[in-house]
């Protein structure tokens, strides 16, 4: 297994902080979109862009790329944030969030921008059309992986339930699914809403090798990942523990920053929490 430095830790630390930064900024310059699963999210999706996956900016057709796909389309910040930074398109483009005839809608629309696999948003769709790319890599015999972020309000879809029955079936075990636990859904806490615990179990029990982790440890992370990569003969599902809202004090752990932009107040408090003042 891959081992991933003490100094390269911090690094992807710095940038997800970025992430969040951006994210914000997006959400705020369009008065719309998702902070709360968007900021949740950005430990996992940087980790997954700036360590893990195989990709490359300069082609993002590669055909033996990784595919990424954001199952909780809404949440799409998160990753129009980590492409630019990557190098997809120019961080000035963030700007256009969510604005007539921009490439950056408010969910990821496939061939609009370079990096986006697929068009997400109705929940559990991004999950099977990911299961659906492992089968395709395994009868092309291709050994390029498919990673897939998951919200965890998502599990109530039982689409979801019926691609991870396939995905144990086809032996994909160059799926990997991360839960983004932030407990929290659009009307309110999942386990009000609709329970879904105990999910490490019911993944395990479905035939997917299965990890719980802190989903903003960044050294966990990026070791449970790359032993994700290792995982032969079946799936692999990692369940991260997170904070919605996470990095901005006013917005953890509050439903009402599921879908709601910051007014000026709060933009610049929160620029204040995650950049220390810089602009």
């Amino acid at each position: 297994m891959e081992e991933t430095t003490i100094t390269r830790i911090e690094e992807l630390k710095d940038i997800a902080n970025e992430v969040r930064f951006r994210i914000v900024d997006m959400v705020y310059r369009a008065q719309s979109g998702h902070c709360g699963g968007s900021l949740s999210a950005a430990d996992i999706v940087t980790a997954l862009y700036f360590e893990i996956m195989k990709i490359n900016p300069a082609a993002p057709d590669w055909p033996d790329r990784d595919r990424f796909i954001l199952s909780k389309g809404h949440a799409c910040p998160v990753q129009y944030a980590a492409l630019s930074l990557k190098g997809y398109f120019p961080l000035d483009e963030l700007g256009t969030f969510r604005k007539l005839h921009s490439r950056l809608q408010g969910h990821p629309v496939a061939g609009k921008l370079p990096g986006i696999e697929v068009t997400t948003g109705s929940l559990g769709i991004g999950f099977c059309e990911g299961i659906g790319l492992g089968l395709d890599a395994k009868l092309r015999k291709q050994d390029w992986r498919v990673w897939i972020v998951l919200g965890d309000g998502e599990l109530n879809e039982g689409a979801v339930w019926e691609a991870a029955q396939a995905g144990s079936k086809f032996h994909l075990d160059n799926v990997t699914a991360i839960v983004d636990r932030n407990r929290l859904q659009n009307d309110g806490f999942c386990d009000d809403i609709m329970p879904i615990e105990p999910v490490v179990e019911k993944f395990r029990v479905f035939g997917w090798e299965t990890y719980e982790i802190d989903g903003h440890n960044m050294s966990e992370i990026v070791r449970t990942l790359h032993v994700a990569r290792q995982v032969k003969g079946k799936p692999t599902c990692i369940v991260a523990r997170t904070v919605k809202g996470k990095g901005v004090s006013f917005m953890e752990n509050v439903r009402d920053w599921h879908g709601k932009a910051p007014n000026s107040e709060q933009y610049e408090q929160a620029v204040r929490e995650l950049r220390g003042g810089r602009t």
